[in-house]
């Protein structure tokens, strides 16, 4: 069977709580597999997905999948959401407490007999691993759990598209991936696409199939996910892209032959790759914290072009890493392993060398 592909080209106009105006103004084709979709807070992710779902009418263009129109404004198309055979999974799961994991599971199959419905329930709560709760209420079970059966509830129906829209958050990474596993496991033997809205970089890592970026209800890039993010080109999608050093500065050189070009920040300057902007243009450099190498040694000799030197202002760990705040002049985050901040004995104060890749730092607008 072949798989079913979404597409469309809409707009929908929108205002916010606070009376603004919005335009989300997108064209794409999603097609089996995992497409994120990614982008900061208001940048119009929830919006497509209520669009696509039925929830919202666009004001113009169309949307189809697998080959069959569910909107079309031109042509006054506008099939009812109940009959377009899409799942949705919002954030806030919404299981109904007074009914069991199976009943939850079961809701949608009011049309199938009792023996079917019974049959269809079993497997996919063998297949999301949580049989044994069929009996609990939503309020007896953990959060993963929950998770899981708002899953199964969706994907018991057999839908053509699956909406996800940070199905996960609040979740462990341990919980996360093993939700993941189950969920990949089944897209395997179903092939149908599945847009998956998140803001967790560790979730997009996970995933790794397709990324969609949105900024301003537009689209803005889109392509394997870590091309996409490591290199982002507008500051709010920086910031949605975990950039923990977002830097302004002044162009002071350009080295064409070599690619590279000066920038001056406050009281250091750094080399970075070379972009559309003239000497003295105002620019913002993001660098990810973690692709900063520290030393308590002046390095020398190295391929890297910018090496500061400063002192650690500021120790915080999270999890498995360090977090590290150094005054340069100006100051940057750097991520290390817990291990490594024992091995070099980093305390605040403790004069330290950040080493910086050229092309560790991304030109970014806004």
């Amino acid at each position: 069977m072949t798989a079913p592909t979404l597409q469309l080209q809409i707009r929908k106009d929108r205002r916010d709580g606070h009376g603004h105006s919005f335009s989300l103004d997108v064209s794409l084709e999603v097609s089996s597999g995992f497409t994120i979709l990614f982008g900061s807070s208001g940048s119009g992710k929830s919006t497509l997905l209520d669009c696509i779902a039925g929830l919202l009418q666009p004001d113009a263009g169309r949307i189809s999948l697998a080959d069959e129109t569910l909107f079309d404004c031109a042509r006054g198309i506008s099939v009812q959401p109940q009959n377009r055979k899409i799942a949705y999974v919002f954030q806030t799961l919404a299981l109904f407490p007074h009914l069991t994991v199976e009943e939850n599971v079961g809701y949608g199959l009011a049309h199938v007999s009792a023996s079917g419905r019974k049959d269809r329930c079993k497997a996919i709560l063998g297949q999301f691993h949580i049989s044994t709760l069929a009996a609990r209420k939503p309020a007896e079970i953990s959060g993963g759990e929950r998770q899981r059966v708002a899953l199964a509830r969706s994907l018991v129906t057999n839908p053509r598209l699956l909406l996800l829209d940070e199905p996960l958050t609040g979740l462990d990474t341990g919980l996360k991936s093993a939700i993941l596993d189950d969920l990949r496991a089944w897209n395997a033997a179903n092939s149908i696409p599945i847009l998956y809205v998140t803001h967790s970089r560790d979730e997009v890592d996970a995933l790794g199939e397709r990324a969609i970026t949105l900024d301003q209800g537009r689209i803005v890039g889109q392509g394997v996910p870590h091309q996409v993010l490591d290199a982002p080109r507008r500051r709010r999608l920086a910031v949605a892209a975990g950039f923990e050093n977002l830097l302004a500065g002044s162009v002071v050189g350009l080295r064409e032959e070599d690619g590279i070009m000066r920038v001056r920040l406050q009281h250091v300057e750094l080399e970075v790759p070379l972009g559309h902007a003239l000497v003295g243009d105002s620019v913002r450099i993001a660098i990810r914290a973690g692709d900063i190498l520290l030393a308590t040694e002046k390095p020398v000799a190295l391929s890297a072009r910018n090496v500061l030197s400063g002192r650690v202002a500021r120790l915080n760990e999270q999890g498995p890493a360090v977090l590290l705040q150094v005054d340069c002049g100006d100051v940057f985050q750097v991520q290390v392993t817990r291990g490594a901040a024992r091995a070099l004995a980093l305390t605040v104060g403790a004069q330290v060398w950040l080493v910086v890749k050229t092309h560790s730092c991304h030109l970014v607008q806004g």
